[in-house]
C-alpha cells in the first residue's frame, strides 16, 4: 500500500477475518485545530479496510472501492489511532467492510462502513 505507508500509517495484522492497522497522531496530519484530519482517518479506514475485502476475494480477483461512509464521533489530539476492519458481507459482487477507529484509550474515534466491488478477470475468446 504505497499511499497508506507514504502517509506513516501500518498494517498490523492482516487475515479473512480482521484486519488492523494504525495512524500515529502528528501535526502535518491535522486540522488548523490540533486534531488529526477527517481525511487522513478516512484513508486509514479505507486503506485497512481495502486489505480485508482483498483477503476475502476469490483467487485472481481485485477489488476497488465503490462505497464510503465515516462517521467521526470524537477528536484525535495527540496519541495515534487504530483501525480494526471486519467483514459484513462476502459476495461474488461486492465485500461490505466495517472498520472501527479507536484512539489510545480504546475510546471509538470513528466508524467507516465500506462497499469493495469483486473485480473478476474477464474471460478470453
Amino acid at each position: 500500500m504505497p499511499f497508506a505507508s507514504h502517509l506513516g500509517m501500518t498494517l498490523d495484522e492482516a487475515t479473512p477475518e480482521v484486519a488492523r492497522g494504525s495512524l500515529a497522531w502528528s501535526a502535518e496530519r491535522c486540522t488548523v485545530g490540533g486534531a488529526l484530519h477527517g481525511g487522513a482517518l478516512m484513508t486509514l479506514a479505507d486503506a485497512v479496510g481495502a486489505v480485508c475485502a482483498y483477503l476475502n476475494l476469490p483467487a485472481g480477483a481485485g477489488t476497488s472501492t465503490v462505497e464510503s461512509k465515516t462517521n467521526f464521533l470524537r477528536a484525535v489530539r495527540s496519541g495515534g489511532v487504530r483501525a480494526t476492519a471486519r467483514p459484513l458481507h462476502v459476495g461474488g459482487t461486492v465485500v461490505v467492510v466495517q472498520t472501527d477507529l479507536r484512539d489510545d484509550e480504546d475510546r471509538l474515534v470513528g466508524q467507516t462502513t465500506q462497499t469493495q466491488l469483486v473485480l473478476t478477470p474477464k474471460a478470453r475468446s
